[in-house]
């Protein structure tokens, strides 16, 4: 069964996790180079991650400080789409940032009980 972030998103499926968990250093320094911006330098050590779900482990830093997971966590649900509030604001702001349709539509999925 695939770590599905709380936000939607899955986990196997990210260069971060995936450059992670193979020891991947060459794909955590690509990832790292498209991930950042002339404002924000990303270094691969940024984004080292065990998945969304960890507790404990390596946690890329925007899935660190990413609202949902906090609150998700909070809640102790498995994903956004278990929660009764769904969806919120803080996951659609989060949506609206990450531009990844999919992750709406698999939490859509799990909400209606086919995820």
């Amino acid at each position: 069964m695939a770590m599905i972030g709380f936000c939607g998103l899955v986990c196997e499926e990210c260069p971060a996790y995936i450059g992670t968990q193979n020891q991947d250093r060459s794909l955590l320094e690509e990832t790292a180079r498209r991930w950042s911006s002339p404002e924000h330098e990303i270094q691969p050590e940024d984004i080292l991650c065990d998945g969304c779900r960890s507790v404990g482990k390596r946690l890329n830093r925007f899935c660190s400080e990413c609202s949902p997971r906090l609150c998700g966590l909070e809640r102790g649900v498995k994903n956004c789409g278990l929660c009764p509030e769904y969806p919120c604001k803080r996951l659609q702001e989060l949506w609206d940032v990450i531009r990844a349709p999919e992750a709406r539509r698999l939490l859509d999925r799990i909400r209606a009980g086919r995820g």
